[in-house]
């Protein structure tokens, strides 16, 4: 035990890993339920292949460690906590074939103080196995191609399916693989070797789940992912505000020295192809690989469709390496102060709920909201309970209600998975209903006073009853409007 301490004082740069892993640990039990966490859960509690709107994998480890440690939201949280924990790791572990010792304490404390390392360790989301499978396949194709080790091909055909399982941007590790091999002139005849065909058809075998599931869903989660986004780009609107959205959510997420650096060696080493054309040696060449295509793809749509601000964090991976190749003692000492200060923000925001979120995004009032809908007196009259909103509120009252609540597919609305989870809505024909209906932008404690049309298509008669008004730290904080909605018709 002594030597563990002596090896952390007389180690800076892994006293900052544990000091922000710490703080993060502390933090988990404070905090609630966020819809992702409930929406994810709801997986794992309904076993499929695959789903509509993403891969298991993420409902898969929630399903683990709730059979293990019980359902909890802390489980929930300690889950993204772990894997993590692990992706760091595997980080330090990568970082560790390209980085002199110096700077690979660099690249780790980059990585542990950043707000998406925080995101993933405390919100469910599919991002947070894809990092960790992303971070896993990239070892193994570095031992594969500079270490000549075949098996590591295998392993990493593995690793790179079991990253497309938990997101489909996982497809942008074979498209770097590939990336490098053809502009490298040292590896690229590596496409002559069987070991590398064998890594990409198992990579591919290993995604069987998902294709199985989409051919038995008329690709549905396929078409979902690929038909919307794609007619956005082509209406090719430019628009800034989404453009510089982009720009504050990476700097969010990076913080404004890693972002402003990412920024540079990116300038730097498009310039140096494009003018100069000079490709990289064989290392740097394979980290901008898996770096360009997803950091610069997704930022180039920024000016005409809304990237959202997980899209990019697979290329922080070795984005981080390349920052610690260039990064002085003075701006990662400016990085900390940035994550200090933007911590105890955060943390101030989870602990004493200072700022009102206008969102359904939140982790507050989804329990409070489940115990004033159990005494609603209406609610003991053959009622079932229902919201409009895709998934949140219903998710999350799925979560703390000990009863089935369903989607807008009651109303013949897409519902995402809840239109996969097999219930047959028939059996509801003739009960009556609570529909609960989100104020966002919650200004008053007044009814609404009008009603959604569709209603009146599946219920004989639609009357609206008193909001629930939730309080946190004795504030009216949320705001949900209560229908109560007699005789439901199903239609098919």
């Amino acid at each position: 035990m002594n030597k563990f301490l002596s090896f952390i004082k007389n180690n800076k740069a892994i006293s900052w890993v544990l000091g922000f892993q710490l703080f993060r640990l502390i933090l988990l039990p404070f905090m609630g339920l966020m819809p992702q966490d409930a929406y994810y859960y709801l997986y794992g509690q309904n076993l499929s292949l695959s789903y509509f709107d993403h891969p298991g994998m993420i409902g898969y480890l929630l399903r683990i460690f709730t059979e293990i440690f019980g359902q909890s939201i802390f489980t929930i949280k300690f889950t993204d906590f772990i894997i993590t924990t692990l992706t760091i790791l595997s980080f330090y572990k990568l970082a560790s074939y390209f980085l002199s010792k110096q700077k690979l304490a660099r690249a780790i404390v980059l990585l542990a103080s950043t707000i998406f390392v925080s995101i993933l360790s405390f919100n469910s989301t599919p991002d947070v196995p894809l990092l960790l499978f992303w971070t896993l396949s990239l070892i193994c194709l570095y031992k594969a191609i500079f270490e000549e080790k075949k098996w590591f091909w295998i392993l990493g055909g593995i690793t790179m399916g079991l990253a497309f399982n938990s997101k489909y941007t996982a497809l942008l590790l074979q498209i770097g693989l590939i990336a490098f091999l053809v502009f490298s002139n040292k590896y690229r005849k590596l496409f002559l070797s069987p070991w590398f065909w064998i890594s990409l058809l198992l990579s591919v075998a290993v995604t069987f789940p998902v294709w199985y599931w989409n051919c038995q869903n008329e690709f549905a989660s396929f078409a979902f992912q690929s038909s919307e986004r794609t007619s956005s780009i082509s209406e090719f609107k430019i628009s800034p505000k989404n453009f510089f959205g982009a720009i504050g959510h990476q700097m969010f997420l990076l913080l404004p020295v890693l972002f402003l650096i990412f920024i540079t060696f990116t300038y730097k080493y498009v310039k140096r192809a494009l003018i100069k054309f000079k490709i990289p040696q064989a290392k740097t060449l394979f980290l901008l690989a898996f770096f360009i295509p997803t950091f610069v793809g997704f930022f180039s749509l920024t000016p005409i469709y809304w990237v959202k601000l997980n899209w990019m964090m697979p290329s922080y991976i070795t984005g981080i390496i390349l920052a610690g190749m260039f990064i002085n003692k003075k701006l990662l000492k400016t990085q900390i102060i940035f994550s200090i200060v933007f911590h105890i923000l955060v943390s101030a925001q989870i602990l004493f709920y200072l700022v009102p979120i206008k969102s359904d995004d939140t982790w507050v009032g989804w329990k409070e909201l489940a115990s004033e809908i159990e005494t609603l007196p209406e609610k003991k009259i053959n009622t079932f309970v229902f919201s409009n909103d895709n998934y949140k509120t219903s998710a999350c009252l799925n979560f703390f209600m000990d009863e089935k609540v369903y989607a807008q597919n009651i109303i013949g609305l897409p519902a995402l998975h809840f239109d996969y989870l097999g219930d047959n809505l028939a059996l509801l024909n003739t009960k009556n209903a609570i529909f609960i209906d989100s104020d966002k932008r919650f200004k008053n404690d007044k009814l609404k006073g009008t009603q959604n049309p569709i209603l009146t298509k599946y219920f004989d008669k639609v009357i609206e009853l008193a909001p629930i008004i939730i309080k946190i730290n004795n504030k009216e904080s949320r705001k949900f409007w209560v229908f109560y909605c007699t005789n439901y018709q199903y239609k098919k």
